[in-house]
Protein backbone atom coordinates (compact mmCIF):
# COMPACT_ATOMS: atom_id res chain seq x y z
CA UNK A 1 0.00 0.00 0.00
CA UNK A 2 3.35 2.48 0.61
CA UNK A 3 3.68 2.46 -3.00
CA UNK A 4 -0.17 3.22 -3.67
CA UNK A 5 0.21 6.19 -1.58
CA UNK A 6 2.95 7.25 -2.72
CA UNK A 7 1.24 7.70 -6.38
CA UNK A 8 -1.93 8.81 -4.94
CA UNK A 9 0.90 11.54 -2.86
CA UNK A 10 2.28 12.88 -6.21
CA UNK A 11 -1.24 12.36 -8.34
CA UNK A 12 -2.92 14.92 -5.67
CA UNK A 13 0.39 17.31 -5.46
CA UNK A 14 -0.30 17.52 -9.42
CA UNK A 15 -3.68 18.03 -9.30
CA UNK A 16 -3.41 21.54 -6.52
CA UNK A 17 -0.36 22.60 -8.62
CA UNK A 18 -3.87 23.01 -11.37
CA UNK A 19 -5.55 24.58 -8.09
CA UNK A 20 -3.07 26.91 -7.87
CA UNK A 21 -3.25 28.12 -11.69
CA UNK A 22 -7.36 28.82 -10.46
CA UNK A 23 -6.54 30.37 -7.89
CA UNK A 24 -4.35 33.05 -9.22
CA UNK A 25 -6.41 33.00 -12.60
CA UNK A 26 -10.19 32.65 -11.90
CA UNK A 27 -10.21 36.04 -10.20
CA UNK A 28 -7.83 37.83 -12.68
CA UNK A 29 -10.47 37.00 -15.30
CA UNK A 30 -7.52 35.01 -17.06
CA UNK A 31 -8.62 31.68 -18.97
CA UNK A 32 -7.37 28.47 -17.30
CA UNK A 33 -7.90 26.03 -19.87
CA UNK A 34 -5.22 27.30 -22.18
CA UNK A 35 -2.29 28.88 -22.08
CA UNK A 36 0.98 28.16 -20.60
CA UNK A 37 1.58 28.55 -17.03
CA UNK A 38 3.84 31.87 -16.77
CA UNK A 39 6.23 34.17 -13.85
CA UNK A 40 3.21 36.38 -12.64
CA UNK A 41 6.20 39.17 -11.76
CA UNK A 42 7.84 38.94 -15.12
CA UNK A 43 5.44 36.86 -17.56
CA UNK A 44 8.04 34.02 -18.81
CA UNK A 45 6.75 31.26 -19.68
CA UNK A 46 7.52 28.33 -17.58
CA UNK A 47 9.73 25.44 -18.80
CA UNK A 48 7.89 21.39 -18.24
CA UNK A 49 11.11 21.27 -15.49
CA UNK A 50 9.78 24.69 -13.19
CA UNK A 51 6.51 22.89 -13.15
CA UNK A 52 6.98 19.61 -10.79
CA UNK A 53 4.86 19.22 -7.59
CA UNK A 54 7.07 20.37 -5.03
CA UNK A 55 10.45 19.77 -6.75
CA UNK A 56 10.52 22.83 -8.72
CA UNK A 57 9.68 25.47 -5.90
CA UNK A 58 12.42 23.24 -3.53
CA UNK A 59 15.27 23.20 -6.10
CA UNK A 60 14.07 26.81 -7.17
CA UNK A 61 14.27 28.14 -3.87
CA UNK A 62 11.40 29.78 -3.70
CA UNK A 63 12.38 32.02 -6.61
CA UNK A 64 11.67 32.30 -10.34
CA UNK A 65 14.41 30.56 -13.04
CA UNK A 66 14.32 34.11 -15.18
CA UNK A 67 13.52 37.04 -13.05
CA UNK A 68 14.61 35.80 -9.54
CA UNK A 69 11.27 37.38 -7.77
CA UNK A 70 10.19 35.21 -5.14
CA UNK A 71 7.54 32.49 -5.76
CA UNK A 72 5.33 32.88 -3.02
CA UNK A 73 4.94 29.80 -0.11
CA UNK A 74 1.55 29.58 -0.77
CA UNK A 75 1.60 27.62 -4.01
CA UNK A 76 4.50 24.91 -2.25
CA UNK A 77 2.01 24.49 0.76
CA UNK A 78 -1.37 24.42 -1.46
CA UNK A 79 1.09 21.14 -3.50
CA UNK A 80 1.82 19.58 -0.13
CA UNK A 81 -1.56 19.69 0.89
CA UNK A 82 -2.82 18.61 -2.29
CA UNK A 83 -0.53 15.18 -1.71
CA UNK A 84 -1.50 14.78 1.48
CA UNK A 85 -5.13 14.81 1.18
CA UNK A 86 -5.19 12.38 -1.88
CA UNK A 87 -3.09 10.19 0.67
CA UNK A 88 -6.27 10.37 3.21
CA UNK A 89 -8.80 9.93 0.50
CA UNK A 90 -7.10 7.00 -1.10
CA UNK A 91 -6.89 5.53 3.26
CA UNK A 92 -10.48 6.08 3.46
CA UNK A 93 -12.14 4.54 0.86
CA UNK A 94 -12.77 1.43 1.48
CA UNK A 95 -11.38 -1.36 -1.13
CA UNK A 96 -15.06 -3.80 -0.93
CA UNK A 97 -16.60 -6.23 -2.88
CA UNK A 98 -17.55 -3.04 -5.07
CA UNK A 99 -13.35 -3.80 -6.74
CA UNK A 100 -10.96 -1.97 -7.81
CA UNK A 101 -13.09 0.35 -10.26
CA UNK A 102 -15.60 1.87 -7.92
CA UNK A 103 -12.86 2.48 -5.22
CA UNK A 104 -10.70 4.77 -7.91
CA UNK A 105 -14.01 6.47 -9.21
CA UNK A 106 -14.84 7.60 -5.57
CA UNK A 107 -11.29 8.37 -4.64
CA UNK A 108 -10.89 10.82 -7.31
CA UNK A 109 -13.85 12.21 -6.51
CA UNK A 110 -13.20 13.03 -3.31
CA UNK A 111 -9.84 14.25 -4.50
CA UNK A 112 -11.71 16.58 -7.06
CA UNK A 113 -13.73 18.31 -4.31
CA UNK A 114 -11.19 19.06 -2.13
CA UNK A 115 -9.41 20.39 -4.60
CA UNK A 116 -12.42 22.60 -5.80
CA UNK A 117 -13.11 23.28 -1.77
CA UNK A 118 -9.64 24.49 -1.99
CA UNK A 119 -9.82 27.02 -4.57
CA UNK A 120 -12.93 28.44 -2.88
CA UNK A 121 -10.96 28.64 0.22
CA UNK A 122 -8.17 30.80 -1.06
CA UNK A 123 -10.24 32.73 -3.32
CA UNK A 124 -12.66 33.82 -1.20
CA UNK A 125 -9.73 34.66 1.31
CA UNK A 126 -8.15 37.14 -1.56
CA UNK A 127 -11.41 38.29 -2.72
CA UNK A 128 -14.04 37.99 -0.60
CA UNK A 129 -15.71 36.57 -3.00
CA UNK A 130 -16.88 33.33 -4.28
CA UNK A 131 -17.20 32.96 -7.86
CA UNK A 132 -20.48 31.17 -9.30
CA UNK A 133 -18.64 29.17 -11.51
CA UNK A 134 -17.28 27.18 -8.20
CA UNK A 135 -20.72 27.01 -6.45
CA UNK A 136 -22.14 25.30 -10.12
CA UNK A 137 -18.94 22.90 -10.45
CA UNK A 138 -20.07 21.98 -6.84
CA UNK A 139 -23.31 21.70 -7.42
CA UNK A 140 -22.52 19.61 -10.82
CA UNK A 141 -20.27 16.95 -8.35
CA UNK A 142 -23.36 16.65 -5.59
CA UNK A 143 -24.98 15.66 -9.04
CA UNK A 144 -22.82 12.90 -9.95
CA UNK A 145 -22.43 11.65 -6.40
CA UNK A 146 -26.03 10.47 -6.16
CA UNK A 147 -24.59 7.94 -8.73
CA UNK A 148 -20.97 6.93 -6.49
CA UNK A 149 -23.20 7.49 -3.22
CA UNK A 150 -26.75 6.28 -3.94
CA UNK A 151 -27.27 5.92 -0.29
CA UNK A 152 -27.74 9.69 0.62
CA UNK A 153 -31.20 9.64 -1.63
CA UNK A 154 -32.83 11.88 -4.16
CA UNK A 155 -35.29 13.74 -1.95
CA UNK A 156 -32.58 14.30 0.94
CA UNK A 157 -30.34 16.35 -1.12
CA UNK A 158 -32.93 18.48 -2.56
CA UNK A 159 -33.97 19.03 0.84
CA UNK A 160 -30.53 19.76 2.42
CA UNK A 161 -30.05 22.29 -0.83
CA UNK A 162 -32.75 24.40 1.25
CA UNK A 163 -32.08 23.34 4.75
CA UNK A 164 -29.51 25.64 5.43
CA UNK A 165 -28.96 28.05 2.55
CA UNK A 166 -32.91 29.52 3.36
CA UNK A 167 -32.00 30.20 6.91
CA UNK A 168 -28.86 31.94 5.69
CA UNK A 169 -30.90 33.56 3.32
CA UNK A 170 -33.54 34.85 6.19
CA UNK A 171 -30.67 35.93 8.35
CA UNK A 172 -28.91 37.86 6.04
CA UNK A 173 -32.50 39.64 4.93
CA UNK A 174 -32.58 40.51 8.97
CA UNK A 175 -29.10 41.35 9.31
CA UNK A 176 -27.60 42.58 6.13
CA UNK A 177 -24.16 41.69 6.03
CA UNK A 178 -24.44 38.33 8.04
CA UNK A 179 -23.55 36.21 5.12
CA UNK A 180 -22.54 37.00 1.64
CA UNK A 181 -24.50 35.61 -1.30
CA UNK A 182 -21.70 33.38 -2.26
CA UNK A 183 -21.85 31.86 0.73
CA UNK A 184 -25.60 31.12 0.70
CA UNK A 185 -25.03 29.77 -2.61
CA UNK A 186 -21.85 27.40 -1.81
CA UNK A 187 -24.08 25.70 1.07
CA UNK A 188 -27.29 25.16 -1.53
CA UNK A 189 -24.33 23.49 -3.44
CA UNK A 190 -23.28 21.59 -0.70
CA UNK A 191 -26.68 20.69 0.00
CA UNK A 192 -26.83 18.85 -2.94
CA UNK A 193 -23.73 16.81 -2.13
CA UNK A 194 -24.17 15.93 0.92
CA UNK A 195 -27.71 15.59 1.77
CA UNK A 196 -29.43 17.46 4.29
CA UNK A 197 -28.17 15.43 7.65
CA UNK A 198 -24.81 16.22 6.71
CA UNK A 199 -25.35 19.82 5.59
CA UNK A 200 -26.61 20.59 8.57
CA UNK A 201 -23.44 18.95 9.95
CA UNK A 202 -21.29 20.91 7.72
CA UNK A 203 -22.60 24.35 8.73
CA UNK A 204 -22.46 23.42 12.55
CA UNK A 205 -18.44 22.55 11.84
CA UNK A 206 -18.16 26.24 10.06
CA UNK A 207 -19.73 27.90 12.47
CA UNK A 208 -17.95 26.49 15.63
CA UNK A 209 -14.33 27.12 13.43
CA UNK A 210 -15.50 30.70 12.32
CA UNK A 211 -16.77 31.74 16.06
CA UNK A 212 -13.12 30.71 17.35
CA UNK A 213 -10.89 32.29 14.40
CA UNK A 214 -13.65 35.67 15.12
CA UNK A 215 -13.07 35.35 18.82
CA UNK A 216 -9.23 35.10 17.87
CA UNK A 217 -9.38 38.23 15.79
CA UNK A 218 -11.63 40.33 18.45
CA UNK A 219 -9.42 39.59 21.41
CA UNK A 220 -6.14 40.32 19.58
CA UNK A 221 -7.75 43.76 18.13
CA UNK A 222 -7.20 42.60 14.74
CA UNK A 223 -11.24 43.00 13.85
CA UNK A 224 -13.57 45.52 15.06
CA UNK A 225 -16.57 44.17 16.03
CA UNK A 226 -18.88 45.35 12.72
CA UNK A 227 -15.86 44.25 10.43
CA UNK A 228 -16.06 40.78 8.26
CA UNK A 229 -13.74 38.08 7.25
CA UNK A 230 -13.93 35.47 4.66
CA UNK A 231 -16.00 32.72 6.11
CA UNK A 232 -15.91 30.92 2.81
CA UNK A 233 -13.03 28.85 3.87
CA UNK A 234 -14.44 27.90 7.53
CA UNK A 235 -17.64 26.70 5.26
CA UNK A 236 -15.26 24.65 2.96
CA UNK A 237 -13.81 23.06 5.80
CA UNK A 238 -17.12 22.24 7.67
CA UNK A 239 -18.43 20.63 4.13
CA UNK A 240 -15.13 18.75 4.21
CA UNK A 241 -15.19 17.29 7.77
CA UNK A 242 -18.72 16.20 7.15
CA UNK A 243 -18.02 14.41 4.34
CA UNK A 244 -15.11 12.82 6.18
CA UNK A 245 -16.51 12.45 9.53
CA UNK A 246 -19.71 13.54 9.78
CA UNK A 247 -21.56 10.27 10.20
CA UNK A 248 -19.48 8.96 12.91
CA UNK A 249 -20.12 12.67 15.05
CA UNK A 250 -23.40 12.36 14.26
CA UNK A 251 -23.36 8.87 15.31
CA UNK A 252 -21.43 9.74 18.82
CA UNK A 253 -23.89 12.24 19.32
CA UNK A 254 -26.68 10.49 19.15
CA UNK A 255 -25.02 8.09 21.45
CA UNK A 256 -24.79 10.15 24.05
CA UNK A 257 -28.83 10.83 24.24
CA UNK A 258 -30.65 9.10 26.85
Amino acid sequence: MGLIYFIFFWIGASVFSFVNVLIYRVPKKISFVGGRSFCPSCKTSLKPYDMIPVFSYILLKGRCRKCSSKIPVRYLFVELFGGILAVQCAASVPLDESGAGIYLLKTVFLLITGALLTAVTFVDIDTMEIPNGFVLALACLGAVSLFLFPEVSLPMRVIGCFAVSVPMLLLTVLIPGAFGGGDIKLMAAAGILLGAKLTGTAFFFSVLAGGVYGIYLLAGKKKGGKDHFAFGPFLCLGIWAAICWGNEIIGWYLGLLP
